[in-house]
């Protein structure tokens, strides 16, 4: 089944023999794959001529191949087969493929033959006794070992991550059991995977015929023990595991450089089937597929499979070796032991894991190896189970791992065997430990030594070895453990017959490994080797020490025995028994051999301690923990005196023997050593109080009451279940003592406790008792029910006395204290209302809330109460909670009949309470004004004008009843007629009265009038007034003057104002006149009457005509134009009147007519005249005529050039006796003056319009096509074009209408700058609203322009926008780190990554790292900003391009003070607008202890040893600090010792001087980080005359795991008190001189390393300038010598020219471009590309007219996005979905071209459509996308020669399609013709045309002026570094700097002098040292320059730090005065000679 699996699923199909075979033929086996449709099996070839022209002509002739078809032939490894090397690749029985090119994807897979040897048993069995004759282990570890081997040799050369898996697949869903083997090494092809089959086929031999990557085989170099990966060896091993593990091997492989995955089977079921069936056996076929290709996997035992090939996609070489039918034994070895298995592989490959120094867990750093890569990875999955996974690196025990990190130190040396055998050799040394050997057991063979056994008899067995019977050496070849083969010794390292300088147990604590090369031969299974350790032991062996990595030859035995001897002294702790106190025998020892001899002392030295008799101890590892005082020491063996020994037992006196009167010897081994006397101590007092210290109180039912509870009243206070406890926690019933009767028992007793004002009263006193069974329990408490605060005690008693106290101390107890409060509320009363109550007026009913004891509540919220009354509707608003609870606005309504109000019952109901109703009366009185209520009730009152009329009005409320209230007035207003009077009334008392007043008098009514009367309550304007209808009746006064005209017999009225036409020239006769009341009735005239009557048109009147009733006579005019105005007045007492009328003539007979037009002589198109036309018929004065008729009109006819009659109309006007024309207007025509004929009969008249464009009927937008579609726009950016408006009529005519205001209408999510802009149209009727910038959240937004015209509102377009968000905005900074990191002072902050995320949270790419900066500062107590001295660090160089958009802020060093510092970083988007990140705060702590430092530096004492005290004291009050390097104070925690000390310089000297008491060494203590020391030497002490001594301060700190530093203090000591003080005072000006020369010195070097550093600059400076000046020179550009002014001017006429190339007109893309609103997002096609001819421009832009608006994407989820926003609108073209292999070659020739040659002459210049295309940005995407657009579209002249060439091209090849420059198309078909194949013009393209790139000279402009500003910036930086330099060379020569020169050269002299007087050395060396630790002081130098502030910055970095990190320094005065300065060099700090010197800031 396995070898079908690897022929293929048709193996058993014969191949096809397309020729016969003849002698010497070669049989080649070939495939065709070029297509997906060939033929899926082989075809066998049988070919004897040695050429390959006739074998590829017989290929094609087998396969039925054109000659010209384009194939290839290659190998299954794709080499191509060629001319060249046919023979050597074309051999019988060869595998070929037929492929259309070399890296062509294999679309079906292959078979290929393959032949090895021998009987399969060779194979199958070949593993079984090599790993079967194994020692005692099981070999499957070495088997799996054979298959790394392979792996590692397969990936030597692999540069990254060498990853090797090893899978155990043991889930049985998923087949049967395998193992798998993977590696990413460089893989195999199929001859080297052929190679691999054959047995025994090491590398040494696989040449000649084999193919194989090791041909030529050759030795890899040297590397340290021997890591070259070359184990990879026989040819045997592989074969070997795999059929020792399992019963099949499926090997997979895909080499590097290839494209086809090779695949071969070898199992013993296939060996067994071919033996059986007399096949060939070693033959077989190798499968040859796809990657990731797993269709011939068909058994469900290999479902595994299908997920480990799926793996092979993204992977570029690989191996895979696949192991099934597992062993069962095996499979259940590899799961129960797991552990242990991978163990020993990580023992295997220790050093290729870790690298030569091995597995270093303890080492501070380790070094970056190349072996850090090996990446071996074990996993096994199980059904069921997580999976279990373990890196071989992460493996912490194996036994290499344990002998390097118990080694305290190694041996290295090198053996040189005869030939070229090098073997590297190491011994470790594992040190005997306090109380235990630290030679590593192996973990799978543990010793039988236990160190955490508590047998005691292990204690004094001190002979057995550290390393037993175990060899000294493992073997390693090639840096891999030969497992089977170990050294025991060599003959200088072995143990000695005779005691040598180590003793002989040093020999058992030493291990050691060998590391070999491959000139040592080891079994091809590597489980052994075969004469290592003879060629070793040879005697010409010769062995050499490494030492420092160098080799010394020197003798190997004694370099050994020196260095044990130096490791025993300096690592093995072992114990020092002292003070011999005699030989015992011990009968307290079980065993008898045992019980003696033993040698007691009284002390012992151990671990630099002294233990002696009666020294508090404690154990450790003891059950239980003794205390206890030392009695003896016991050592087994006779001994006498002084001796060392490992171990010994000691005999304790348990303490305190109060309660223990017992002995306990344990072994020393188990004495705490880091116990301190005081903690002894501490704990025996404790046990002294072993008395009940505390109460434990549970309660197990619930009802806890917690401390300052506040509870309810009745909540029962739950069982009580207490425990007495000690200090240890353990629970007592009885006091503790010796025995168990003398013991007494314990009670509890309860108090409950209420405190109230007149005392405490004790509620509760309960006693428990504790019995065998029960505990002391307290049963639950429910009668607490008054409210106050209470106590609970619980306190512990005697049981007899019932005394609180023992022993004089109180029994312990427990007090809770606990408030009662009320409960819920079950019942409530009403309080007090508020009087009084009126109808509709809220009102509050205050409750009172009681809980079941009758404690005043609170209402909980969720009672809603219920209000009722009998008459009453009752509503409220709200009730209110707290302890005064309201129902608040509570109103009633109803009906109380009284204004002193009615009674009522009110029922209160609340629901949920035990008692929830109330019932109370109140008194319900009327409430306020609500309505009017006005009599009589009729609507209508008659009144005669002249009389009053009496209201009777009643006041309201809302339900009716009548009110009153103070200040209640009714008014009455009339209205209907003029000065009518206003009536008042006051109701205030009964809420009703009379409303009455004036009469009404209305002068000259002729009829009845009707009056209304408006009655209200001014005071209460919510009630609603009353209105009332009056009918005023007229008087009998006279009231009306009537004038007639009588005509014969009839009269004609003439009304007052009235028109009379009359003939001209005519004279009016006849006019009377009548007089009438307001009844009209008519009154007589009398004399007196018409005396008061006049008439204005003649001055005599004739009165005698007048009483008849006749007025004068009226003399018409002649012109109608002369209207007559006639005036008739009456005046008398009461009243005056007038009437009056006109007298209009009359024209004559027609005689012209005459045209007007009413209104403007302009019309707008489609529109008619605004204006009437009158047309008019006057006589021959011009008077219009008024006898003709409406019959005239037929008569009038209207003409005019594009009148529009349709809508004319002539109408005959009755009142003007005119013929009025309307409807005038014109059809669709040119606008402008148009003249208008009117005739009628023979007379005609002429008139002359204007036509202008139609009224605004909309607004349109000036070059704005494809509004329809969403407009794209980026959030923040501005629209591409200004938004400009035109009105336009309905025509599409432009409407020069001005001052139309526009206006913007949007959402509120939307923005626009600039906003609140209203422009209004020009005199042309556009409007420029100007580009704007659109501020909105992503999506679709609205923008509705408005516009109204005359009230009318246009027709406004509206714009959507598509605001996308601004992938470039930055809008916050995302800032990672490790949070958990600690920041020690002067460390390595963690990484910080940095990234700035756009709108879209997408990370901002291509950002200038030094845009982003790192500020730092220290916190300050007040306010959060930035302060102005910080700290910047700029960005780490980013590692790889898979980084972009991260930016690092790799190894900033931390501050070297503690303190808190604030951390932000900021982004500087511009000049003005920062980006800042949060603000991170850290908090910098002390560094490692590393020295003892005073807080400030002593003087150098002087002293003597006279009896004054003061002439004695070395230090008063001198406090040293343990500081770590930065002189910070840390070490708060530790607690230990100071021991000083006197030393001499000269080490010869005895004679040292002591302190007080005559002792050498006195201590001090030492606690929370510092000591206090105070020193006086002895009196009389020792000591030489005038010497210098140092005083050392050695800090014993035993919880520290380095020794510090100790502090050493120099002094002067004499043996004559006044030589003393003499010395004394010279010691003071020693030291005040060292400080100043120190400051001097300091001053100096920077100023000095300033000029230095300027120096560079200049040369820096100098070379840019002229290489820039070259560059300049080629681009012919000469330059005067540095003259900016000139490099100015010429930087601006190179930017003109610029701007005006940019400004020449040329072509562009009008199409609007999508917003690239993510980085995705490549853009439209009309944008991509450019084309600079116009003709090619304008046929491929109408060629490709459907995908000018595709938006290209790089993704489908960016083109997803955009299909969503725009809902479906805007087609997208994603590059990820574009077949690339079909995309056409770029760089392909024409059609016409083959083969290099030219197949005919073409006419019309041909070129590919695609090389005429430029592309600004994208050229590989915008490739792809026009090469899938265009293919091979050509361009050709014309229509002609494009026919001409494809008539030409089709003979030999497809023509594509063809464009001409005239605007045809030829298509790929053949068709052309029509319009569909005829190219616009360019206009027609509505903007849709690739734009014209930019003239090329723009790009030389842009060129030159980059290189002009660069050249400028380089000349003026070199002038300003000039002027620097110029400036600090003078400054050095100042007087003032020379007077500090000879001051310094003076002060050192004088130094010198002093240090001879004191008999002291020089003090340079000691200047050196403290010259790092001084202060910089400005000196006084009042001329001197102050240094920029770069140059201050770039010269503090270097001489305060060699970090990164310097915080700002303070900032000083640029003068001081010199008596300042002089008085601050003193006080500079300086370092005396202890410690490191530590760089300061400043």
């Amino acid at each position: 089944m396995a070898a079908a699996a690897a022929g293929g699923s048709r193996g058993v199909r014969r191949p096809v023999l397309l020729t016969p075979r003849g002698n010497g033929d070669r049989t080649v086996f070939l495939f065709d794959r070029r297509q997906e449709q060939a033929d899926p099996d082989e075809k066998v070839l049988s070919y004897g001529k040695d050429n390959y022209r006739a074998f590829r002509s017989a290929v094609c002739q087998a396969f039925g191949i054109a000659t010209d078809e384009n194939f290839v032939i290659t190998t299954t490894n794709r080499k191509e087969i060629t001319e060249e090397n046919f023979s050597n690749l074309v051999q019988d029985g060869v595998t070929l493929y037929l492929l259309q090119s070399v890296d062509q994807t294999l679309l079906s897979a292959t078979k290929e033959r393959i032949d090895f040897l021998p009987h399969y048993d060779t194979l199958v069995k070949s593993g079984m006794y090599e790993y079967y004759a194994s020692e005692g282990q099981n070999p499957l570890p070495f088997a799996l070992a054979e298959l790394i081997d392979n792996s590692l040799s397969a990936t030597s050369q692999t540069t990254g991550v060498r990853s090797i898996q090893i899978k155990l697949l043991f889930d049985d869903s998923q087949g049967k059991p395998a193992v798998a083997v993977i590696d990413n090494g460089r893989g195999m092809t199929s001859k080297q995977l052929n190679n691999w089959a054959v047995y025994r086929l090491s590398k040494f031999t696989r040449r000649g015929d084999f193919e194989s990557d090791h041909s030529g085989y050759v030795r890899p170099l040297p590397v340290p023990r021997s890591l070259n990966s070359d184990i990879s060896y026989f040819g045997v091993g592989g074969k070997q595991a795999v059929f020792f593990v399992g019963q099949s091997a499926r090997m997979i492989t895909k080499p590097a450089d290839s494209q086809d995955v090779h695949e071969l089977v070898l199992s013993k079921e296939d060996f067994e089937k071919k033996e059986k069936n007399k096949e060939a056996i070693y033959s077989g076929y190798i499968r040859n597929r796809k990657p990731s290709d797993s269709t011939h996997i068909t058994s469900d035992d290999e479902r595994f499979l299908h997920n480990l090939i799926l793996e092979e996609r993204d992977k570029e070489s690989f191996t895979a070796v696949v192991i099934t039918g597992v062993q069962p034994d095996h499979m259940q070895y590899l799961k129960n032991y797991f552990h242990l298995w991978t163990r020993q592989l990580a023992h295997i490959y220790h050093y290729y894991i870790h690298g030569p120094k091995g597995n270093e867990t303890i080492a501070v750093t380790k070094d970056v190896t190349p072996f850090n890569n090996i990446d071996i990875q074990i996993s096994m999955f199980e059904k069921g189970k997580v999976p279990k996974i373990v890196n071989l690196r992460e493996i912490k025990d194996d036994m290499q791992t344990l002998y390097i990190n118990t080694a305290a130190d190694s041996f290295e040396f090198k053996a040189h065997v005869e030939g070229e055998g090098i073997v590297e050799g190491i011994i470790r040394y594992h040190p005997f430990l306090y109380d235990r050997e630290t030679y590593p057991d192996d973990p799978c063979f543990p010793s039988k030594l236990n160190e955490d056994d508590d047998d005691d008899e292990d204690c004094f067995i001190v002979e057995k070895g550290a390393r037993g019977k175990r060899p000294i050496f493992e073997c390693f070849w090639n840096g891999r453990l030969i497992p089977y083969t170990t050294v025991e010794d060599f003959d200088w390292c072995a143990t000695p017959k005779k005691r040598g300088l180590a003793p002989a147990e040093c020999y058992n604590r030493i291990s050691g490994a060998l590391f070999t090369n491959d000139k040592f031969q080891v079994s091809t299974n590597k489980l052994t080797f075969m004469d290592l350790e003879l060629k070793l032991k040879d005697k010409n062996t010769l062995f050499t020490r490494i030492f420092n990595g160098q080799e010394q030859r020197m003798k190997i035995d004694r370099e050994f025995a020196l260095w044990l001897k130096d490791c025993h002294e300096k690592y093995d702790k072992q114990i020092k028994f002292t003070v011999f106190k005699g030989v015992t025998t011990r009968t307290d020892l079980p065993s008898k051999r045992m019980q003696s001899p033993w040698t007691m002392y009284a002390a012992i030295e151990w671990d630099g301690k002294t233990y002696k008799t009666g020294q508090l101890v404690k154990t450790v590892k003891t059950l239980p923990i003794f205390y206890g005082s030392i009695e003896k020491f016991f050592l087994y063996g006779d001994h006498d005196g002084d001796i060392y020994a490992t171990g010994g037992e000691v005999q304790i006196a348990l303490e305190p023997q109060a309660l223990y009167a017992e002995m306990k010897t344990i072994p020393i081994s188990k004495l705490d050593r880091t116990v301190s006397d005081k903690a002894v101590k501490k704990y025996i007092e404790d046990e002294m109080a072993r008395l009940p210290d505390k109460l434990s109180v549970t309660w197990p039912e619930g009802d806890e009451l917690l401390p300052n509870e506040t509870r309810f009243a009745g909540t029962p206070i739950g069982a009580l279940r207490i425990v007495i406890l000690n200090k240890k926690g353990e629970a007592m019933q009885k006091l503790p003592g010796t025995s168990h009767g003398g013991s007494k028992k314990l009670l509890v007793e309860l108090k409950v406790i209420l405190h109230s004002p007149t005392g405490n009263k004790e509620i509760i006193s309960h006693i428990s008792q504790h019995g065998g069974k029960w505990p002391y329990w307290f049963k639950k408490m429910e009668n607490l029910q008054k409210l106050g605060n209470y106590t609970l005690k619980l306190q512990v008693v005697l049981n007899e006395s019932n005394a609180d106290t023992y022993a004089g101390r109180p029994l312990p107890s427990k007090i809770f204290k606990f408030t009662i409060i009320e409960g819920k509320p079950e019942k409530f009363s009403v309080g007090l209302l508020e009087l009084p109550f009126r109808v509709g007026v809220p009102f509050n009913i205050p409750l009172e809330l009681q809980d079941e004891f009758g404690h005043a509540t609170q209402l909980s919220t969720d009672i809603k109460p219920i209000l009722e009354a009998s008459g009453l509707t009752l509503q409220y608003e709200e009730i209110t909670g707290g302890t005064k609870c309201f129902i608040k606005g509570v109103t009633a309504k109803g009906c109380v009949n009284s204004c002193q109000g009615k009674n009522f019952n009110l029922k209160v109901t609340l629901p949920g309470l035990k008692e929830d109703t109330q019932v109370f009366k109140i008194r319900l009185q009327p409430g306020p004004p609500h309505q009017l209520r006005v009599k009589p009730d009729s609507e209508i009152l008659k009144i005669e004008n002249g009389t009053a009329f009496p209201f009777q009005v009643e006041v309201l409320d809302e339900s009716g009843n009548i009110t009153a209230q103070p200040k209640l007035l009714v008014h009455c207003k009339f209205s209907g007629a003029s000065n009518l009077p206003v009536y008042s009334v006051d109701c205030s008392n009964g809420g009703t009265n009379i409303l009455t007043g004036p009469v009404i008098q209305v002068q000259n009514i002729k009829k009845d009038q009707m009056l209304k009367a408006r009655i209200e309550i001014i005071s209460c304007k919510d009630v609603p007034p009353v209105e009332k209808v009056i009918k005023l009746l007229p008087s009998s006064h006279v009231a009306r003057l009537q004038v007639l005209s009588m005509d014969g017999q009839k009269a004609i009225q003439i009304k007052h104002q009235d028109e009379i036409n009359w003939i001209a020239g005519d004279i009016m006769r006849n006019l009377i006149f009548q007089m009438y009341d307001e009844g009209e009735r008519e009154i007589n005239i009398t004399p007196a009457v018409a005396e008061k009557i006049k008439v204005n048109w003649t001055p005599r009147i004739n009165k005698e005509q007048l009483i008849k009733g006749l007025l004068p006579d009226v003399k018409v005019p002649t012109s109608v134009k002369d209207v007559r105005y006639c005036l008739i007045t009456y005046l008398d007492d009461h009243v005056s009147l007038e009437s009056a009328f006109t007298v209009r003539p009359l024209p004559d007979e027609p005689k012209h007519i005459k045209c007007k037009l009413k209104g403007p002589n302009t019309l707008q198109m489609g529109e008619e005249l605004e204006g009437e036309v009158d047309v008019m018929i006057t006589d021959q004065f011009g008077n219009q005529v008024q006898t003709v008729t409406s019959a005239c009109v037929n008569s009038l006819g209207v003409s005019g050039p594009g009148l529009d009659k349709s809508n004319l109309k002539i109408t005959w006007q009755e009142s003007t006796l005119t013929m009025r024309v309307k409807g005038i207007r014109f059809k669709p025509c040119l606008l402008g003056s148009k003249e208008l004929c009117f005739a009628w009969r023979e007379f005609s008249d002429f008139l002359r319009v204007t036509l202008t464009a139609g009224s605004p009927a909309k607004l349109q937008f000036v070059d704005w096509p494809e509004l329809e579609k969403p407009v794209a726009v980026i959030n923040g950016r501005e629209l591409e074009k200004p938004l400009i408006v035109q009105l336009c009529d309905q025509w599409g005519n432009p409407s020069p209408e001005p001052n139309v205001k526009i206006s913007l209408i949007k959402s509120n999510h939307l923005k626009i700058v600039p906003s609140n802009q209203q422009p209004k149209t020009d005199e042309n009727g556009r409007a420029n609203l100007g580009v704007i910038s659109i501020h909105a959240p992503r999506g679709e937004h609205t923008l509705q322009l408005k516009a109204s015209y005359n009230k009318t509102t246009l027709d406004c377009p509206t714009i959507t926008l598509s605001v996308l968000p601004d992938p470039e905005k930055p809008v916050c900074l995302n800032v990672k780190y490790d949070k958990n990191t600690c920041f020690p002072a002067g460390g390595t902050f963690p990484d910080f990554m940095v990234s700035v995320l756009s709108e879209n949270d997408n990370i901002i790419k291509n950002i200038n790292s030094a845009r982003i900066s790192m500020k730092m500062w220290e916190a300050q107590s007040s306010g959060t900003g930035i302060p102005i001295d910080v700290t910047t660090f700029s960005c780490s160089k980013v590692k790889d391009d898979k980084e972009d958009g991260f930016f690092y802020f790799r190894d900033k060093v931390i501050p070297e003070r503690v303190g808190t510092y604030c951390i932000q970083f900021i982004f500087a988007m511009d000049k003005t607008n920062m980006l800042i990140s949060e603000q991170i705060v850290v908090e910098v702590v002390p560094n490692d202890p590393v020295r003892l430092l005073p807080d400030s530096s002593p003087a150098t004492p002087a002293v003597s040893n006279v009896r004054a005290l003061t002439s004695r004291t070395l230090v008063r009050d001198l406090h040293l600090h343990v500081m770590d390097r930065y002189n910070n104070h840390t070490g708060i925690d530790l607690v230990g010792r100071i021991i000083a000390k006197i030393k001499s310089p000269n080490e010869d000297d005895t004679e040292i001087p002591q302190f007080q008491g005559k002792v050498s060494t006195t201590e001090f203590p030492f606690d929370r980080g510092s000591a206090k020391i105070n020193l006086v030497l002895a009196e009389n002490s020792p000591g030489r005359d005038s010497t210098e001594y140092i005083l050392v301060f050695e800090p014993d700190l035993p919880g520290l795991t380095q020794p510090l530093e100790p502090y050493r203090l120099s002094f002067m000591f004499y043996n004559d008190f006044k030589k003393q003080q003499q010395m004394a005072t010279l010691t003071r000006e020693r030291d005040q001189l060292s400080q100043s020369i120190g400051v001097y010195r300091n001053w100096f070097d920077t100023t000095n390393q300033l000029v230095t550093e300027i120096k560079c600059q200049v040369k820096e400076a100098e070379t840019r300038e002229t290489h820039l000046k070259n560059e300049l020179k080629k681009h012919q550009i000469e330059l005067p010598q540095t003259n900016l002014q000139y490099v100015d001017s010429l930087i601006k006429q190179k930017m003109l020219d610029q701007e005006g190339v940019r400004k020449q007109p040329r072509r562009t893309c009008t199409l609007p471009n999508y917003p690239k609103g993510n980085q995705d997002i490549l853009g439209k096609i009309a944008h991509l590309a450019q084309i600079e001819d116009n003709e090619a421009a304008k046929v491929i832009s109408w060629h490709l007219a459907s995908d000018m608006d595709c938006v290209v994407t790089l993704t489908t989820e960016a083109a997803r996005s955009i299909f969503d926003e725009t809902q479906g609108r805007q087609q997208v073209l994603p590059l990820d979905s574009i077949y690339k292999k079909k995309c056409p070659d770029w760089n392909r020739p024409l059609p016409h071209l083959r083969n290099g040659k030219i197949c005919f002459r073409p006419i019309g210049n041909p070129v590919f459509a695609r090389e005429l295309l430029t592309f600004p940005d994208n050229v590989e995407h915008c490739q792809t996308v026009f090469g899938m657009l265009l293919g091979d579209t050509i361009i050709i002249d014309n229509l002609d020669a494009a026919n001409h060439y494809r008539k030409e091209v089709v003979k030999i090849a497809h023509c594509p399609t063809l464009l001409t420059r005239e605007g045809d198309r030829i298509r790929s078909n053949g068709k052309f013709g029509g319009l569909q194949n005829k190219a616009p013009p360019m206009d027609k393209l509505r903007g849709m045309v690739f734009g014209a790139p930019m003239p090329k000279l723009y790009s030389t402009f842009s060129e030159q002026i980059d290189l002009l500003q660069q050249y400028r910036t380089a000349v003026v930086k070199l002038d300003n570094v000039n002027k620097d330099l110029d400036l600090h060379l003078q400054s050095l020569n100042t007087p003032e700097v020379q007077k500090k020169k000879e001051e310094l050269a003076k002060q050192e002299k004088s130094l010198k002098l002093i240090e001879q007087k004191l008999g002291m050395t020089s003090s340079d060396n000691q200047m050196k040292i403290t010259e790092p630790l001084l202060q910089p002081v400005m000196l006084d130098m009042p001329d001197m320059p102050i240094p920029p502030k770069r140059m201050r910055r770039e010269t503090v970095k270097k001489l305060y730090s060699s970090e990164e990190w310097i915080s700002s320094p303070t900032k000083k005065q640029p003068q001081q005065q010199p008596q300042q300065q002089q008085q601050q060099t003193p006080q500079a700090s300086s370092s005396e000679l202890n410690g490191t010197p530590r760089k300061r800031k400043a």
